[in-house]
C-alpha cells in the first residue's frame, strides 16, 4: 500500500473511531461510521480554504499580455 494512501486509511480510521465514541459506542454500526468519516474526508478535500490558496498574482496580468501604453 503506498504511504499516502496508508495515511489516508489511517486518518479514516481516527475519525471514524472518534465518530463511534461521539455516538456512544454503539454496536455492529462500524460500517456507518467508517463511510461518514470517508466522505467528511472527502468533502474536506473539495473545500480548500481561501487562506491556503496562492492568490499572490490575483491582482496582475498573466506575463503573455503585452502592455497597453495608451
Amino acid at each position: 500500500m503506498p504511504e499516502f494512501q496508508g495515511q489516508q486509511e489511517e486518518k479514516q480510521r481516527e475519525l471514524a473511531y472518534k465518530l463511534w465514541e461521539k455516538a456512544g459506542r454503539p454496536e455492529g454500526r462500524q460500517d456507518e461510521f467508517w463511510q461518514e468519516a470517508e466522505q467528511t474526508l472527502a468533502d474536506d478535500k473539495r473545500s480548500v480554504p481561501k487562506d491556503d490558496l496562492d492568490t499572490a498574482g490575483e491582482d496582475s496580468f498573466p506575463a503573455s499580455d503585452p502592455v497597453n501604453y495608451t
